[in-house]
């Protein structure tokens, strides 16, 4: 059995999924309830569904796996020599590659699971390609003093694949697109001239992006767009001092840059390294996090 991250034990059960870039966990709360034909309660397991997800940066695949926690179980002889099974199968632009859920003994010190790989179906071998799928596995209880109990099943969030990555459009990636990655710049780091110019825009002009808001930046990748942001802000016809260069916010590569966006834009001479540096600190970030086009980020200025 994949351990899953210990994140996922401190959210508790939500009955929901918890993402990161790359990675997903959900702890749902189930119950098994045996009856005789009159209705009366014989018996009952409660149990944990606990559903852990990882894609790859770097690959069409991506895994799966929902493993079956006892917490309590009640009527002895009724519920004793339960077992659990399952299946998976995908939803949307993904297919299963592989993977199994056998029949397994469900206990206080047994935990039946299945693990499952999903490949997507989008046409890796095109540049600017995209599609989201959900993997989706399902349950039953089955015991031979009384059958088979209905079937429970828990799906993914989205997991989206691309080959739409700037500077790598043939490379294959899958991400969590629900999971919002943060930019982070501080005063004190190896751009404090770049973090105090975008902490100013926040704070001041109270221009999009700001870490713990909704208010968003949107990834733009058209050059010419970019050209048009950045020659608004910063024209040729400011001067610039020796040693420094144009800075402006929202970047240029975004949506929300001077010319594309509506907000209104900020711009400062900065020092020439530390503008240079930092922008291509952002762009490895685009990279590390595969955002693409339209994908949503925010920045993070820390103190």
């Amino acid at each position: 059995m994949w351990k899953w991250p210990d994140w996922c034990d401190d959210h508790g059960v939500a009955n929901g999924w918890y993402v990161t870039r790359i990675r997903g966990c959900g702890v749902w709360g189930y119950e098994l309830i045996v009856r005789d034909s009159r209705g009366r309660e014989l018996g009952r397991i409660n149990y944990l569904a606990v559903g852990y997800e990882h894609s790859a940066r770097d690959g069409k695949r991506w895994a799966y796996q929902m493993a079956l926690l006892e917490v309590r179980r009640s009527g002895g002889a009724a519920v004793a020599g339960t077992k659990a099974a399952g299946k998976a199968k995908c939803r949307k632009k993904c297919k299963i590659a592989s993977g199994s859920f056998p029949s397994q003994s469900i206990s206080a010190t047994k935990s039946p699971y299945g693990q499952f790989y999903i490949d997507t179906t989008i046409n890796t071998s095109r540049r600017g390609q995209q599609g989201s799928g959900r993997g989706v596995i399902s349950w039953r209880m089955t015991n031979p003093r009384w059958g088979s109990s209905n079937s429970a099943e828990v799906s993914t969030s989205d997991v989206r694949c691309d080959t739409a990555l700037p500077g790598r459009t043939r490379q294959v990636g899958c991400v969590n697109p629900g999971y919002i990655p943060e930019m982070v710049y501080s005063k004190t780091g190896p751009y404090p001239e770049l973090a105090q110019h975008i902490a100013y825009a926040q704070d001041e002009k109270n221009l999009p992006g700001k870490h713990r808001t909704t208010r968003y930046l949107t990834r733009l990748t058209d050059g010419t767009k970019q050209d048009r942001n950045r020659n608004k802000a910063c024209p040729t016809s400011r001067p610039r001092p020796t040693g420094k260069s144009c800075d402006e916010y929202p970047f240029a590569s975004t949506w929300q840059g001077a010319a594309t966006g509506r907000d209104g834009f900020s711009w400062r001479m900065i020092d020439e390294g530390q503008n240079r540096k930092g922008g291509n600190a952002l762009n490895g970030f685009f990279t590390y996090n595969r955002i693409i086009e339209a994908d949503r980020y925010l920045v993070w200025i820390k103190p």
